[in-house]
């Protein structure tokens, strides 16, 4: 009897990065689109940044940020409460056998690369790097 092996960290298969990858190009046309049934939410534009799926495939976290970050947590809030709505649009969307619980979350990857562009452009590394 072969015994499965624990994965530390976050080892995602090929399915899930295939199944979180046609739901975040779904999501990101909808939201485009505005197919929405909320105009508060059909305001913002919102960039869907990446999607995480579950082990299996039964929650999809999705990363967003609207444009330009103005009101972020308003538009988090405005997704997570049109959740089952955009779960059934992106249902009818894509041939997927079940549709995922939809959890959303603000992308925080862009303030990361402002730090960095902001690290590597103080004086002190700058510095480093020409010596």
């Amino acid at each position: 009897m072969r015994k499965k092996k624990l994965h530390i960290g976050s080892r995602r298969t090929q399915r899930q990065l295939r199944v979180g990858e046609l739901i975040r190009r779904t999501l990101a046309d909808i939201l485009t689109r505005q197919e929405s049934h909320d105009p508060d939410l059909n305001r913002f534009s919102i960039t869907v940044g990446e999607v995480r799926m579950s082990s299996d495939l039964k929650i999809a976290t999705i990363y967003v940020l609207p444009l330009g970050g103005n009101d972020a947590q308003n538009a988090l809030e405005l997704l997570n409460e049109n959740r089952h709505d955009l779960r059934r649009i992106v249902n009818k969307k894509t041939t997927l056998k079940f549709s995922p619980d939809l959890r959303f979350k603000l992308d925080e990857t862009f303030d990361l690369m402002d730090n960095t562009r902001r690290l590597f452009e103080s004086e002190t590394v700058q510095r480093d790097i020409k010596n």
